[in-house]
Parts: C-alpha cells; sequence; structure tokens
C-alpha cells in the first residue's frame, strides 16, 4: 500500500469518526445538558493534547508569544470552540443531524465571501459556479418550507453556528499565515481558552448532572478519539494529501452523517432530500477545488 494511499484511507477514518461525533451527541443530550457537555468534551481533549504541545521543542515557540498573539489566540477559542461548539451541541437539540450538517457546510461559502474582505482572497468562477449549486441543493432540501417553532430555533442556532464558525476560520487561517508556532501549539491554546469558558458557562448556568456510564463513555470517546487522537490524525494526512484531497475527503461528512443518522437514530430522509443533499455536496465540492484550506470543519 503506497503512503498516499494509506493517507487517503486514514482521513476518510477521521471523517468518519467525526460523522459519528454527531450522532454520539444526539444520544448524549438525552442526559447531558448541551453547553456542559461540549465543555466536558473539549477541555478533556485539550488535556490530552497539552503534553503534545508543550514538549520542550515547543518552549521556544511559547516563549516567542506576543500579548497580541495571545489576545488572537483567546479570540480564537471563543470563537471557534465557545461559540460554534456550544451553538452546535444546542442546535441539535432542536433539528435532525442531516439538517444540522447541510447548515454547517453553509460555512465555506459564507468563508468564500469573508475571504475577499478580509484576506483579498478572490473566489474563481468554479466557485461562484459552485456556490449557486450549492445553494440549489438547500433550496431543494428545505422545500416546501414548513417547520415547527422548535425547528425554526434550532436553524436559527445552526446558522449562528455557520457564521461563528466562519469567523473561526477565517481569523486561524489569517494567524496561521501570520504567525511562526507549530499548528499544533495554535490550537491547543485556543482550544484551552474556549473549552475552558464554555465548561464554566456550563457548569454555572446548566449545572453538573449525575453521569451514567454512558454518558461518560460518549464523552471520553468524543474527547479521546473523535477530537484528540482524530485530529492529530488529520494533521499526519496533511503531510501527504494534497488541500484539494483534504476538502473532498472532509465534504463526504455530510452523506456520512446522514446514512448514520438514519441507521443508528431511524431519521429517515425523502427522495427529494436525498436528491437535495447530492446536489449541495456537488456544490461545496466545486467552492473547495481551489485549493482551499487544509483545515476541516469538524463535527
Amino acid at each position: 500500500m503506497s503512503p498516499h494511499f494509506r493517507s487517503i484511507l486514514q482521513a476518510l477514518l477521521v471523517t468518519f469518526l467525526w460523522s459519528t461525533s454527531v450522532i454520539l451527541i444526539v444520544v448524549g443530550l438525552e442526559d447531558i445538558p448541551p453547553i456542559t457537555f461540549a465543555g466536558l468534551r473539549y477541555t478533556l481533549a485539550f488535556i490530552c493534547l497539552l503534553p503534545l504541545a508543550f514538549r520542550n521543542a515547543r518552549k521556544h515557540d511559547l516563549r516567542q508569544l506576543t500579548r497580541l498573539d495571545w489576545l488572537q489566540l483567546a479570540g480564537l477559542g471563543l470563537v471557534m470552540y465557545t461559540l460554534t461548539q456550544g451553538a452546535q451541541f444546542l442546535a441539535l437539540q432542536y433539528i435532525p443531524p442531516a439538517t444540522q450538517s447541510l447548515m454547517l457546510n453553509l460555512t465555506s461559502i459564507v468563508v468564500l465571501a469573508m475571504g475577499i474582505v478580509w484576506l483579498s482572497e478572490y473566489p474563481t468562477r468554479k466557485q461562484v459556479i459552485g456556490l449557486f449549486i450549492f445553494l440549489g441543493g438547500i433550496m431543494l432540501y428545505f422545500y416546501p418550507i414548513a417547520f415547527s417553532p422548535e425547528q425554526w430555533l434550532g436553524l436559527g442556532i445552526s446558522l449562528f453556528q455557520v457564521f461563528s464558525n466562519a469567523i473561526a476560520a477565517v481569523l486561524g487561517r489569517y494567524i496561521n499565515r501570520n504567525a511562526s508556532i507549530s499548528a499544533l501549539l495554535i490550537t491547543v491554546i485556543s482550544m484551552g481558552v474556549g473549552a475552558s469558558t464554555l465548561l464554566i458557562s456550563g457548569l454555572v448556568l446548566q449545572g453538573m448532572p449525575m453521569l451514567n456510564l454512558q454518558s461518560w463513555l460518549i464523552i471520553v470517546w468524543l474527547a479521546l478519539v473523535n477530537t484528540a487522537f482524530a485530529f492529530t490524525l488529520w494533521n499526519h494526512t496533511l503531510r501527504t494529501l494534497t488541500a484539494v484531497e483534504s476538502s473532498l475527503i472532509n465534504s463526504t461528512m455530510l452523506i456520512q452523517i446522514g446514512i448514520l443518522a438514519w441507521i443508528f437514530l431511524g431519521d429517515s430522509l425523502s427522495l427529494q432530500e436525498i436528491i437535495g443533499m447530492a446536489i449541495a455536496a456537488v456544490g461545496i465540492i466545486l467552492v473547495q477545488l481551489k485549493g482551499g484550506s487544509r483545515q476541516p470543519i469538524e463535527e
């Protein structure tokens, strides 16, 4: 097996793990308050990644950080983890996983627009075509528009997640493009700030529930396997895969989540919804074909 093909299989494994995250979150939300749930997951993941980030080889990078660097990393953590991940856990209380995943893929469209203004990165003609195809797929998926008040609330929270995730993506790209420290150190510092804020907020607003064995297993699995391990493996694949290959593999999560939700949660999709998702997936692939960022949208 060639190193390139092995990296493709490893990247597909990561996207599968991230897709299962959504299913596990839905199951865990039956017993765990959403903000506390998200805080526990990412705080535990942060603790696991901490030794890797602060090895002796990285102490020099840490000492080089300026006050502005710390502020930027703290801001990235608050947006990427406190707001974005908190919103995801909240949204999944009200809307199905497939719908939430489809909404989250709007992030690439918003990032495209923000990149023009903030990073002077202009889309290609192919990306513009992909934008319209993606929007057409979303319109077909949701037609006719008929939601309950709870579903409207979930869609609103999910839309908030889209914009916070897009801001995090653009800010993360800016920091990684201009900073001399490692991507791992950037991630761990921002995760530490965002996760601790998320956990404290959850404990203050929702308290710490009495968790059963299943709940703890879900939290530990999400933190150790679907976050710490999956993040490390994904970065390993980026040594071999191109940005386009990584983006295309990451896009398969839209379909994977729909299938997993059907198998494990009984969330069936109509033929119209399946076609809408497929069209949206084609559109999002075209949007990412410029060469795109290698940073995935983690579920």
